[in-house]
């Protein structure tokens, strides 16, 4: 287990007073086996009305409401987590999906629907062929495990990552022909490689832990801002967590925060605001994530 504290600051500056619309907010992570919360905390100026829903896939949402209007909107949420990341050597997945292709059973398919299916053009099958170079060709099948492994390790190395403040995503090719990206453009990208052969993925958008904030050795990227990476659903082992900006599988690090079929229904905040365009000055986002306890191993 290891508990972790999460302080994650999103500050708008404006030249002038302005009016505020409904924000969506996502900074609250579902509690589970793998993550129980411990606390949470919400501060916004200027004070605005806060109702909570889940949305369709579930996740924890914060709607937050304004009659006030200001020159700043700042978003201040801090949370307390402890994590039980996955640890074992060996994804327990069933036989018949040890090795790829496989096909999902067939209860299981309609719900997972969408996460299947490729979303992004890719008419020169460029993405499509990159993935099945980790296949085995004419050798017979590929182990799932051995697939998702090295395709995880072929992006933390063969890409050059890329602090990106712009919003939105590069496509899945633009990130192939550039050979650069950040965090939520390698999620991108593994998702639609991983999904063209056949495998179920996710977008997840949270935080990252670096152990060198607390003074340890660590080659982690990625920390100081909001973080993205994949989950892929494996038969037997469920959601498993593939983070190809650390190479990292499992978890361990990983505060995971929204789930979602696609970047854009994930974002930590969005809403708008009542003002012409040059009225708004900048955004900045500060991340802070600090352990309480040391890594003690799954639950």
């Amino acid at each position: 287990m290891q508990r972790l504290t999460v302080e994650h600051i999103t500050n708008y500056r404006y030249r002038k007073p302005v009016g505020f619309g409904e924000h969506r907010l996502m900074f609250r992570p579902r509690d589970s086996h793998d993550l129980r919360l411990q606390s949470a905390t919400l501060k916004i100026e200027p004070q605005a009305t806060v109702r909570w829903l889940h949305d369709v896939f579930n996740n924890s949402v914060a709607i937050a409401e304004f009659d006030t209007a200001s020159d700043r909107l700042h978003f201040d949420s801090t949370i307390v987590v402890d994590r039980y990341p996955f640890t074992e050597p060996e994804f327990p997945i069933e036989e018949f999906a040890r090795e790829l292709p496989f096909s999902y059973p067939a209860r299981e398919v309609p719900d997972l629907g969408r996460t299947i299916e490729r979303h992004y053009p890719d008419p020169d099958r460029r993405i499509t062929e990159w993935a099945r170079q980790f296949l085995r060709d004419g050798n017979g099948d590929t182990g799932t495990e051995a697939f998702l492994l090295a395709v995880t390790q072929a992006i933390r190395e063969s890409f050059a990552y890329q602090v990106r403040e712009e919003p939105g995503v590069q496509t899945p090719v633009e990130t192939l022909e550039r050979g650069t990206g950040s965090c939520r453009d390698y999620a991108l990208f593994m998702m639609e490689a991983v999904r063209s052969v056949g495998l179920a993925a996710r977008f997840v958008s949270g935080y990252v832990y670096d152990p060198a904030v607390d003074g340890g050795n660590s080659d982690v990227v990625g920390a100081g801002a909001t973080h993205a990476w994949v989950q892929v659903y494996l038969p037997g082992a469920g959601w498993v967590e593939f983070d190809p900006t650390n190479g990292s599988t499992g978890g361990a690090n990983l505060v995971p925060i929204a789930v979602a079929r696609e970047p854009a229904q994930a974002m930590p905040v969005s809403g708008s605001f009542d003002g012409e365009p040059n009225d708004f000055i900048e955004m900045t986002v500060s991340v802070n994530v600090r352990a309480e306890s040391p890594f003690e191993g799954a639950a």
